[in-house]
């Protein structure tokens, strides 16, 4: 698997670490196994900048808010965008007709299939893996496994954007929006600007970057970048705000108006239709 992926084994660790906390904001009983053979070294390269707290935190937000979206809208399209190794398919509790797509690059789909199936894990819901490039056009191998663009669908992207440039993060969005019929939903995480020069993460910026999966973008008007791109902003959070884990972050919250602060966003929306 390239480098990309392994950063999928790294989230995983990320995950196994918080499932077996006294006080989990979540349980995921399969991360510990989907983590090998590089992910819990990856936490040890990639520290700092509160990452492993936000990972956590960010898991619960879009937990929360795949649920909550799916039961209020009555959306049973669900598509995880770099799946990687989520097991969201397998720990939630979907309703009936649900179909779950998990696009993310060929090798990686393959390697996660084989471990699901050595430990015998059985979906809660219609998964559906596809294999796809998402530098290319993958739109139409996510049809060819059963995605209806004529039915509303809830689009997850989590830890995906701060990989992209503006323009292809900007793109993604523009993409989605124009596979989305009236009632879609979006969820994921932007990442502040000033993140990117922070001397409080610059240590774990520059490992990143020396293992070939830099993070490139981030901006301090997530609702306006929303809105260039075909999505109105539902709901926008910071960590350790209430419900995106309110006494779990280590650092202060920053008021809004103030520039310069270090900001990591959580966001759901909702496609702009005309």
């Amino acid at each position: 698997m390239d480098a990309v992926s392994y950063t999928a084994q790294w989230m995983a660790a990320a995950r196994a670490q918080e499932s077996e906390r006294e006080d989990p904001l979540f349980v995921d009983p399969l991360a510990r196994d989907l983590a090998a053979p590089t992910g819990f070294e990856l936490i040890e390269r990639y520290v700092g900048g509160g990452v492993l707290p936000f990972i956590s935190i960010r898991t619960r937000f879009l937990d929360d808010a795949i649920q909550e979206i799916v039961a209020g809208s009555g959306i049973q399209q669900v598509v995880l965008i770099a799946a990687g190794m989520d097991t969201r398919a397998f720990r939630l509790d979907w309703p009936d007709g649900t179909e779950l797509y998990e696009v993310d690059h060929g090798p990686l789909i393959t390697e996660k299939r084989r471990r699901l199936d050595a430990l015998g894990a059985e979906p809660r819901t219609d998964r559906r893996e596809v294999s796809a490039d998402l530098t290319q056009e993958w739109l139409p191998s996510l049809e060819a496994a059963g995605f209806d663009r004529n039915r509303p669908t809830l689009w997850v992207a989590e830890g995906l954007t701060f990989f992209l440039t503006e323009e292809q993060a900007g793109g993604l969005l523009q993409l989605l929006a124009s596979a989305s019929a009236p009632g879609s939903h979006l969820a994921f995480d932007l990442l502040g600007r000033a993140m990117l020069r922070s001397p409080f993460s610059k240590r774990f910026l520059d490992h990143l970057a020396a293992d070939g999966t830099p993070w490139v973008f981030g901006t301090d008007e997530p609702e306006e970048f929303l809105t260039a791109n075909g999505w109105k902003t539902t709901d926008l959070r910071e960590p350790g705000q209430p419900g995106a884990g309110e006494g779990r972050w280590p650092y202060e919250v920053q008021p809004r108006g103030r520039r310069g602060a270090n900001r990591l966003w959580l966001i759901r929306a909702e496609v702009v239709t005309d």
